[in-house]
């Protein structure tokens, strides 16, 4: 269940997220560290979120384009 925010701003949790990219955490910590993961937010509890709009340009972008 996504966390409610202001209209159009629809976040994730961490878990939502990954589960919906087919990532592990670990990998998830491993692309933030060499900056390739999505962009996220880390709340004062350390929770990470992740906007819904952040996770599909993100996702997007790893779009290939194959020559023909």
């Amino acid at each position: 269940m996504s966390t409610p925010t202001k209209p159009g701003k629809q976040t994730l949790k961490l878990e939502e997220a990954l589960a919906e990219i087919g990532l592990s955490r670990a990998a998830f910590y491993r692309m933030r560290a060499r900056g390739q993961a999505p962009r996220h937010l880390k709340l004062p509890n350390g929770q990470i979120r992740i906007r819904r709009a952040d996770l599909d340009a993100w996702f997007d972008s790893c779009e290939v384009r194959e020559a023909c």
